[in-house]
This record gives C-alpha cells, sequence and structure tokens, in this order.
C-alpha cells in the first residue's frame, strides 16, 4: 500500500547503493512482486524517510521535500 500511495514502482523505494543490493541483485530482473519480496526481506534497501498522509505518501530525502508534502496535504 505505501508503494501505491507514493506512487512508484518497487524498484524506486530502493537504495541501489547498499551493499546488499550490490552484491546480490544489481543487474538483475525481477517482477514487482518479486521486488516487494525482496524489499520485505531486506527493509535495509528501502528508501527512507517515507511520509504518510491519508492516501498520499513521499520519500522526504529533504527538508523541502517534507514542507511540500506537508503544505499540499
Amino acid at each position: 500500500s505505501v508503494i501505491h500511495k507514493l506512487g512508484i514502482k518497487p524498484y524506486d523505494l530502493i537504495r541501489t547503493k547498499e551493499t546488499i543490493f550490490i552484491e546480490n541483485f544489481k543487474g538483475k530482473t525481477y517482477s514487482d512482486d518479486e521486488w516487494i519480496r525482496i524489499l520485505h526481506e531486506n527493509p535495509i534497501l528501502i528508501e527512507r524517510p517515507i511520509l504518510i498522509k491519508g492516501d498520499k505518501a513521499v520519500i522526504a530525502r529533504s527538508d523541502e521535500k517534507i514542507n511540500e508534502f506537508l503544505e499540499n496535504n
């Protein structure tokens, strides 16, 4: 549901610079459902922080993103 609220594909939620990603998943192709399973099994790979308000969410990596999200939702 969080991925749906973000309006992105599961792969877009992945921290691709993490060692676990580089060593185990980089360059491989997985379905959206498989990426969700991988994220569930390896939560370190999930971009954060994520702000959720109602049916909207945003990856809030900057103060600007946080303020924009809070002002508009």
